[in-house]
């Protein structure tokens, strides 16, 4: 009578070997998808940011071409583009911003890669601005009205309006919303939520007065990051960190926790046309 052949059993020694090599396959893809992942999130955040502009050109077009302003009544510091609030202390909640109306949801413009981010914030209570989704607007000059000055500074008229989008000659060469964060010792990697694109000079005070960066370089490259950016004319891209400063009165330092500007001009040029009133 045969017998059934015994099959063979792997020993102490084959079977670490393949472990061994499921372990080294999993560390040379795991690099790859998690770039996968992030080039997946990356996308997304900037359709998003195409959302959130054309949200403002339909309200410029519902308000006689004027953009949404960014933080009507600042001295209240109660409305924001992307919300508003009841008190000056309280977090921001996405009804009754500027844009709110236009915006829908607040998932629709929240950066998936900023995501963990803002959860954690907002669950420690040091989040404000949730409701922005990580992203900024150029507040300073598209989201007020400014007048020019022969010093060369740009004062403000009035922050209950936005500029007319007619005033910027060069909408696809002008920062209209960015990734945007800014420094915070409380924060989560080193930044809180902020809702504003800074511009790398104060428009008030002139070429020597420059301000903080708050755009916020959050896509992984092999550099310094990328961050997305949707333009006034609405087409969207990722831009490439070439400027950072930081004034000291912050902490950590803004290079440190990506923040900086795009643009090769150490000028105000991609945030306001020059030619412009």
């Amino acid at each position: 009578m045969n017998r059934a052949p015994v099959p063979h059993a792997f020993t102490l020694l084959e079977l670490l070997i393949v472990v061994a090599i499921i372990a080294l396959l999993a560390g040379l893809l795991a690099p790859g998808l998690a770039g996968a992942r992030e080039a997946g999130r990356s996308a997304a955040c900037l359709s998003n940011l195409r959302h959130v502009q054309a949200a403002n050109d339909l309200y410029a077009n519902d308000n006689g071409g004027s953009l949404a302003p960014g933080a009507p009544d600042m001295l209240r510091n109660l409305t924001r583009w992307h919300g508003s609030r009841d008190k000056a202390a309280d977090p921001f909640r996405p009804e009754g911003g500027t844009l709110s109306e236009h915006l829908g949801t607040t998932l629709v413009r929240e950066c998936p890669t900023f995501a963990g981010a803002l959860r954690t914030l907002a669950e420690s209570g040091a989040g404000f601005e949730r409701s922005a989704g990580g992203y900024g607007y150029n507040n300073a000059y598209a989201g007020v009205v400014r007048a020019r000055a022969s010093d060369g500074t740009r004062p403000l008229v009035t922050d209950l309006a936005g500029s007319s989008r007619e005033r910027f000659a060069t909408p696809g060469a002008t920062i209209a919303f960015a990734d945007a964060a800014f420094v915070g010792s409380n924060g989560v990697g080193g930044v809180v939520e902020y809702s504003f694109a800074e511009p790398r000079f104060h428009p008030d005070w002139g070429a020597e007065a420059r301000a903080d960066p708050s755009i916020h370089f959050r896509h992984a490259s092999r550099r310094d990051g990328r961050a997305n950016v949707v333009w006034l004319d609405g087409h969207a891209s990722a831009a490439a960190r070439t400027f950072t400063w930081s004034s000291g009165l912050y902490q950590p330092e803004a290079g440190r926790v990506g923040l900086g500007w795009p643009g090769e001009s150490d000028s105000n040029v991609l945030f306001d046309d020059e030619p412009g009133p």
